[in-house]
């Protein structure tokens, strides 16, 4: 049986900048550490929350470097390398291997898309020639493209293909999946506001945006799901789903930032074509920080 990236929260951490736009890798350090100290289980860098299209492939792998050295082995870190072109999905998988990633988080292609055909293709061209563990991610709403349960089950038994950061919101295809592949591939929540229902079907948890802010909060909800306290863990669910949902009010990462900076943690700026947010959408997302405690009115 293959072992578990982690369990619990996975912080898809942001990539911090400076007011000019360059990565501010001093305060990527200070964030690593924080949220260690504050509990989480793995960090998840250079994902979607990290901005990792805008990242030049120098930078890309930089993040890495410094999310490594500062976490120091204290969690995991796992490595956003997936590419809509395979063998450059492999080149930089083979990058933060040498910085020292412990995982990989490979985003299905984007934009050419593909078939289910070429999907299974992709991850099997990648798991052959790289040696750490990958969680796929299904994120259909970004990439017009998703998984199914068969093209799940197909790459189930691959020794390198840890699991899955489900993200499609499709709980029919959840449920099948854990149906069809039991133990074979682990599954995470790519969606705050959907993880103690995908704990509940066996997931282990939760590859999350909410924790940048509340990490203890986050990592405390996924706790009492894996202790066995479901509905402790779904009254922190239900009772954070303002929160959770506000934080998506427009495209991530931009509202994640926005709070940050509105809690003083001073995080910068989202490169473009990411933008601030608009003055409807911050007032109301202040409102739900200080209805939670992390902004004072």
């Amino acid at each position: 049986m293959k072992t578990p990236l982690f369990k619990g929260c996975g912080t898809a951490l942001i990539t911090p900048m400076h007011e000019d736009g360059s990565v501010n890798f001093a305060k990527l350090e200070e964030l690593v550490d924080w949220q260690i100290r504050e509990g989480v289980d793995a960090l998840v860098i250079c994902g979607t929350t990290g901005e990792a299209p805008t990242l030049e492939d120098d930078e890309h792998i930089e993040c890495i470097n410094v999310a490594v050295q500062a976490a120091a082995k204290r969690v995991p870190v796992i490595a956003g390398t997936g590419s809509n072109y395979t063998d450059h999905a492999v080149m930089m998988s083979h990058r933060a291997e040498k910085v020292g990633a412990d995982g990989l988080l490979m985003v299905t292609p984007y934009y050419n898309k593909t078939t289910q055909q070429g999907l299974v293709k992709h991850y099997k061209y990648i798991a052959d020639r790289v040696n750490l563990p990958i969680i796929l991610y299904n994120v259909p709403s970004r990439t017009g493209v998703g998984f199914t349960a068969a093209s799940y089950e197909a790459l189930a038994d691959h020794p390198m293909i840890n699991g899955i950061k489900e993200a499609s919101g499709n709980f029919t295809l959840i449920a099948e999946t854990f149906a069809k592949c039991e133990d074979k591939l682990y599954m995470w929540s790519g969606n705050d506001d959907q993880t103690i229902p995908i704990m509940s079907l066996g997931g282990l948890g939760v590859i999350s945006v909410a924790s940048n802010l509340a990490p203890k909060l986050v990592a405390d909800m996924c706790r009492k799901a894996l202790e066995g306290d479901m509905a402790g863990a779904a009254k922190m669910q239900k009772d954070y789903f303002r929160l959770f949902n506000d934080l998506f009010i427009e495209v991530n990462p931009m509202p994640i930032k926005a709070a940050m900076n509105m809690a003083g943690f001073n995080v910068g700026p989202a490169r473009l074509p990411l933008c601030e947010l608009t003055p409807a959408s911050e007032k109301k997302l202040r409102e739900t920080l200080v209805h939670y405690g992390f902004v004072q009115a």
